[in-house]
């Protein structure tokens, strides 16, 4: 499940304008767009809030977060794969970004309930049906994507 898009425009007039010097909240943004296919609404907030207040903490968290999630020895479809299936043990609702991101970086409807399967040996019966969930929504999203083109 994808929660609401934040209210920026009440961010910049109660917390105030994104601040960071190193990157504007768009290029920034544009990372998670390629690799999704949009800006998750939690990721626009964190960029928005903290990016007003403590703009440096913005630059070290991303410049982490890219360093954590392309690793020199994975390929980025590996890589969502395997958080894909360390979020769905969590039944994280995150779950699903990942699941998209992997989709677009080439893995199978397969390969993604493979990752499904070692979850349940894990995780049980939640952990199958969270992942099958999962797949249902990403696969809605494309059928919706198909038909908008």
């Amino acid at each position: 499940m994808i929660p609401a898009r934040i209210d920026k425009d009440a961010v910049r007039k109660r917390i105030g304008a994104y601040a960071d010097t190193k990157q504007t909240a768009e290029v920034r943004g544009r990372i998670y767009e390629e690799l999704i296919g949009f800006l998750p609404p939690r990721i626009e907030a964190r960029l928005a809030v903290t990016g007003a207040i403590d703009p440096e903490i913005i630059d070290l968290q991303e410049k982490m977060r890219a360093h954590a999630m392309y690793p020199k020895c994975f390929d980025v479809k590996t890589a969502q794969l395997m958080l894909f299936g360390m979020l769905l043990m969590d039944m994280s609702d995150a779950t699903v970004l990942h699941g998209i991101a992997a989709r677009r970086a080439g893995a199978t409807w397969e390969e993604m309930q493979a990752v499904i399967s070692l979850c349940f040996l894990f995780r049980g019966l939640p952990a199958a049906n969270r992942g099958a969930e999962m797949l249902a929504r990403i696969a809605k999203r494309e059928a919706d994507a198909d038909a908008e083109q």
